[in-house]
Order: C-alpha cells, then sequence, then structure tokens
C-alpha cells in the first residue's frame, strides 16, 4: 500500500492510559442550560423545562435529564478518544458507553471531567479503508466530590482523502417530504408525548414490566443545518468564554486534521483575540456539521449531526418510558450512520430482560434502534434501567 492508502497510529501508544487535563466550565450548571439542552435534543419532557409540572414531581423541582451530563464537559467526551496524531485525517462519533452512579444534576451543580486515553484498534472499513477506531474516558464528577457518570467514547479516525474516494454516502441533496408525511411524523411524536403524560408522576414499577414489551415510537425530524446548529448551541463549551480548563493544549493539527479542517477550535488563547475561530460553527474540525461543503471535504454528502447528540436521543427515549423513578444505569450505543439533513430519525425499543440482582436493584434491559426514513440503522444501543418494585415500596 501507499502512504495514502494507509493509516498511521505511530504516535498513539506513547498515549494510552495516561491522564489527561481535566475538563472544566466555569460557570455552574443553569436552569436554563437545562431547558435549552432538551429543546435542543427535542426531549419535550415538561420535568426538565416546566417548573409547575416538576414541582410535583418525585423531585420536587426542575433537574437535569441524565443525557445532560455530557453537556457539562468541554469536548463531549471526544478529547480522550482522539489523542495522537494520525496524518490527514478527521474524526465522526462511533459510540459511547455509559455508567451513572445515582447523583443526579441539578442548577447550581459544578462539574470536572477527568479524562483518559483508553485503547485504539485498527481497521478496515467500508467508509474510508483502513480506521482507527479509538476509545478514552470521561469522568463526571459534581462539587460534592460525587461519582456521576462515566462516559468511554468511541472516535473513529480515517483519512479524509480515502473517505471522499470511497464516496459511501453519496446523496448531496436533502429528501423531500410531502404534507402527509410530515403529518404522520407529528402523529409519530405525539405518541411519544403521550406515553410521558400519561405515566405522569407515576412510577413505573418492575412488577409491570415484561420481555417483549414495546416502548412508545418517537421520531426526530426532519433534521436541519438550523435543528444541527440549536443542538451545537446547547452545549455550554460553545460559548465564548465558557471553559476554565481544556479541552485540550494540543492543536488541531497537531492531532493530524487535514489543513482545512484543523484551525483554532477550543484555543483559548486564540478566543481572546478572535472568538469566531474557536467555537466550531465556523471553522476547524466541526464545521463540517454544519457547512456542506465541508461535510463533503470529509466524506459526508451534506450536513450531518453529532454522535454526542446522538446518545443522548438513547439515553432519554428511555429515560421517557421509565418515568422520574426510573434511572439509566448503563448504556452502551454504536453509531453506524449519521443524521443527515433532510433525513428523519425513527427510534424504537423492546425490553429484553428484566433481573433482580442483590440488595433488591431492580433492572430492566431496553434494546434501542435509530432507523432513518429508508430503514438504514443510524445506531443500535442496549441501555439498563432501574426501575422501582411494588413489593420493596409495599415492605417499606
Amino acid at each position: 500500500m501507499t502512504d495514502e492508502q494507509t493509516l498511521d497510529t505511530s504516535d498513539l501508544d506513547r498515549h494510552m492510559g495516561v491522564p489527561m487535563e481535566p475538563g472544566e466550565l466555569k460557570e455552574p450548571v443553569a436552569l436554563n442550560d437545562i431547558r435549552r439542552w432538551v429543546q435542543a435534543m427535542h426531549y419535550p419532557n415538561p420535568l426538565h423545562y416546566d417548573e409547575r409540572w416538576a414541582a410535583e414531581s418525585h423531585f420536587g423541582s426542575i433537574v437535569a435529564p441524565q443525557s445532560l451530563t455530557v453537556a457539562t464537559d468541554t469536548s463531549h467526551g471526544c478529547s480522550p478518544a482522539q489523542v495522537g496524531k494520525i496524518p490527514n485525517s478527521h474524526l465522526i462519533f462511533g459510540g459511547d458507553d455509559w455508567w451513572f452512579f445515582g447523583p443526579r444534576i441539578w442548577p447550581g451543580d459544578h462539574m470536572v471531567c477527568h479524562r483518559m486515553p483508553y485503547d485504539y484498534k485498527v481497521s478496515d472499513t467500508k467508509f474510508a479503508g483502513p480506521t482507527c477506531f479509538q476509545r478514552g474516558d470521561t469522568l463526571y464528577i459534581n462539587q460534592r466530590g460525587e461519582r456521576v457518570a462515566l462516559q468511554r467514547s468511541t472516535a473513529i479516525r480515517y483519512q479524509v482523502k480515502q473517505a471522499a474516494e470511497k464516496k459511501l454516502f453519496a446523496e448531496p441533496t436533502d429528501p423531500e417530504w410531502t404534507d402527509e408525511q410530515l403529518a404522520e411524523l407529528d402523529e409519530t411524536k405525539q405518541l411519544f408525548i403521550e406515553q410521558i403524560q400519561t405515566l405522569h408522576h407515576d412510577p413505573r414499577y418492575f412488577e409491570s414490566v415484561k420481555v417483549g414489551d414495546e416502548l412508545a415510537p418517537n421520531v426526530l425530524g426532519p433534521h436541519s443545518l438550523a435543528s444541527f446548529t440549536t443542538e451545537w448551541r446547547a452545549y455550554p463549551m460553545t460559548t465564548w468564554g465558557a471553559t476554565a480548563k481544556g479541552p485540550t493544549t494540543v492543536r488541531a493539527e497537531e492531532l493530524g486534521y487535514t489543513k482545512e479542517m484543523a484551525g483554532f477550535e477550543g484555543d483559548r488563547r486564540m478566543e481572546r483575540t478572535n472568538p469566531e475561530l474557536t467555537d466550531g460553527a465556523y471553522y476547524g474540525p466541526s464545521r463540517g456539521h454544519l457547512q456542506p461543503r465541508w461535510a463533503q471535504h470529509v466524506g459526508m454528502p451534506r450536513g450531518y449531526g453529532y454522535g454526542a447528540s446522538m446518545g443522548a436521543w438513547v439515553i432519554d427515549y428511555v429515560a421517557a418510558w421509565a418515568g422520574e423513578w426510573g434511572l439509566i444505569t448503563h448504556s452502551s450505543a454504536q453509531y453506524r450512520n449519521p443524521a443527515f439533513t433532510g433525513d428523519a430519525t425513527f427510534i424504537s425499543g423492546e425490553v429484553i430482560d428484566t433481573v433482580v440482582l442483590r440488595k433488591r436493584k431492580h433492572r430492566v434491559m431496553v434494546a434501542v434502534e435509530l432507523r432513518n426514513q429508508d430503514d438504514a440503522v443510524m445506531a443500535k444501543a442496549k441501555v439498563e434501567v432501574e426501575l422501582p418494585s411494588e413489593a420493596t415500596r409495599s415492605a417499606s
């Protein structure tokens, strides 16, 4: 193979298992950070934005959804999964594992994110030939010293030229939707909303769940540059001056990004003089999401969504079904196809296992799938959720 057909990962080994600088935002989580997040993630659960609904809830006031955890980082889990230089490369997200330890995030909480690269492997893919699947861990700790969550992200790092030549994704124009089709999407969204409203503040008891139960379907989209921008701006890290530490001290060009995509994203020194160069919407590695020209440069046909948001869609979907007394304990998601502008994302879920653990922990496993309007699999996930037991509550 020529150099253009191989992937040089020789710089990665020296970084594995070496802790990185923590990530930290300057400000604690604000109430409107939570509201902005659920709006951007298309998650219409009033527990997270309506103070009257939340006052009558199990929590007594607005609390963050578990999915917001990723937005308290300064790189949404990406930094420890992209250490080391791979020349002429770009990356997309390939998946996330989340372990949640119990504490919830409230307005006023201040998070510090501790990071460490985990491992990597190189495989041949239809998308870009030799491709590096690299993983890194982010541990989220609040101001009380409590572990809120551990995230293990997978970055897919590949050579830009190879992806552009293979053209696995080759539809440069958005699909068109009829008024009737859009009305059908709204009907599906309403089924998801009704599931939330019907459960209200009641527990979903473990005893009421059985293998084969289907969750109410949901649909997001059709996606657009406007909706992807709304997602991006819901991450406080994209706000000028918001970051205290991180996301990294390494420039994108030192990681091997092509000259056209490197830029100054996340560079706090540049932020003091020209912040438009640093926030990812206009310049740098992230601009392919929102600018079709640069999406095509990295092997995508048009604007595309964020992997971290896709992980949030999975967590929110199961959390809505579990209700406010439930707790997501583990989510393992693999991302197969991005959400492109014009696409709709159909989400379905089914209970595949129930188990009683020691110390009277009652867990349910839910299999989740995300597909687009062409039935292409966008993501698959298994989500473990802890539900209250009617027997345990009666005994207490």
